[in-house]
């Protein structure tokens, strides 16, 4: 047995003062490494993927480890890929592979003649799900784990259990903390990003998120296309940003951003391959219907959603309506990172209806329960606040579990057997 703990260690307060991080993703990470002879985690670039896997020694013996970061290594492997896989270990960890593609197919080729657990570790910051010449090379022979910006609860030192609690058995407690409104305002503008909750000021966060968006341009969005004006790019990002939270129009894109639409769904292709931004697709009874109804969007880091907003906590204090939507799209990622982990790994939806009904954010597990969540920026709630969750109880039929009203307040109220108001900080308690 590997028992194993990797702790990241990342500066979060100005000085010399350090906290020991434990991503929670790790036990996934063990367990694929004992039975899968290739795992790739991936995830927008400084969330911490090669702290990940450098951090301790993923077995019980030691693993090479090259990186494509490296431009001689990278020249190395272009130039002949098959040798270069033939002169690796055992075990071997590549970082940064979205740099050469092309190394996919002759690790498929090696896996197939010597087929060994946890034989190649991969980290990328492209999704690869999203790119389908590399997916289909190492389909059956891969597993995929995503590493996202910390979690509240990483950062606290707690393990989330809110996914698992929601869609549980079990009648929960729902006791929790919460935070006050400067407290929630200040998260909310940090964000997760290892980095930048090293630096003590807004002017130096904005100043590596600047420089986080030129490298990514530079590096890796260059690497996954062959584009003639990557100054579109941060202009789409600009747009796609104002529209956090809301569902995603090509057409009105397409006239913000002046670019047509055949290139603007190529760009916006690029967006979500590198983890920028995230789409949310509508819960339907008729899983057809999923595919091809509109799609929300959100950002991936709040941080980084509140820097392209030019949003302070001051203008968050100010406009009510602006924080509303900054706090759904944190709670979107904050169970988006806790589904890596959860024993139930639901996927997400929203939901909404032609009438106006609406549910924020909908979690079905495997056995097809649903579970919904809805996003309050008040410290106070009314009747009306849960008319969404009951609609949605009643279209779900037997498949429901609970709803539950994530809001600013600090009181566990019932509407209903399975129907309650939860204060914020119940989302990071263990």
């Amino acid at each position: 047995m590997i028992i194993l703990i990797i702790l990241v260690d990342y500066p979060l307060q100005k000085g010399d003062n350090y906290t020991m991080t434990t991503r929670h993703m790790i036990d996934r990470l063990l367990d694929a490494l004992t039975d899968t002879p290739a795992i790739l985690v991936n995830g927008a670039r400084q969330t911490g993927k090669s702290t990940l896997v450098q951090a301790a020694e993923l077995g019980d013996s030691p693993r090479q480890y090259l990186t494509f970061d490296d431009p001689g290594i990278l020249a190395a492997a272009r130039s002949d890929p098959n040798g270069f896989v033939a002169g690796l270990g055992s075990a071997v960890t590549l970082d940064e592979v979205q740099h050469i593609p092309e190394i996919f197919p002759v690790i498929k080729a090696a896996i197939d003649r010597q087929r060994l657990p946890g034989r190649f570790l991969l980290t990328g910051s492209a999704n690869v799900m999203l790119l389908p010449k590399l997916s289909e090379s190492l389909a059956g022979r891969l597993e995929v784990l995503t590493l996202w910006p910390f979690s509240q609860g990483e950062m606290r030192g707690v393990k989330e259990n809110f996914v698992d609690t929601l869609l549980g058995q079990e009648q929960p407690e729902w006791a929790g903390t919460a935070p006050t409104r400067d407290e929630l305002l200040q998260m909310l503008v940090a964000g997760g990003y290892p980095p930048v909750l090293a630096r003590a000021s807004q002017r130096r966060r904005n100043a590596w998120f600047q420089s986080y968006l030129l490298t990514i341009l530079q590096r890796d969005i260059r690497d996954l296309a062959n584009i003639d004006d990557l100054s579109a790019i941060p202009r789409l990002l600009a747009v796609v940003t104002a529209r956090a939270g809301g569902l995603l129009n090509f057409a009105e894109l397409s006239r913000s951003a002046a670019l047509p639409q055949s290139t603007l769904k190529r760009y916006f292709a690029l967006l979500e391959a590198t983890f920028l931004v995230q789409l949310l697709r509508p819960w339907a009874r008729n899983l057809g219907k999923r595919v091809i109804q509109t799609p929300k969007v959100y950002l991936n880091d709040t941080g980084l959603l509140t820097y392209l907003q030019g949003v302070t906590v001051a203008r968050l204090k100010a406009e009510g309506n602006q924080a509303g939507m900054v706090l759904e799209n944190f709670v979107h990622m904050e169970l988006r990172k806790q589904s890596t982990w959860s024993a139930a790994e639901p996927e997400l939806f929203f939901w909404r209806t032609a009438s106006g009904q609406e549910v924020d954010l909908v979690l079905e597990d495997r056995a097809g329960r649903i579970a919904g969540v809805e996003v309050k920026a008040s410290a106070t709630l009314a009747a009306s606040d849960v008319r969404g969750l009951q609609a949605l109880a009643q279209a779900a039929g037997p498949r429901w579990l609970r709803g539950v009203v994530l809001y600013t307040g600090t009181e566990v109220i019932p509407f209903a057997k399975n129907l309650h108001g939860v204060p914020l900080g119940r989302l990071w308690a263990a």
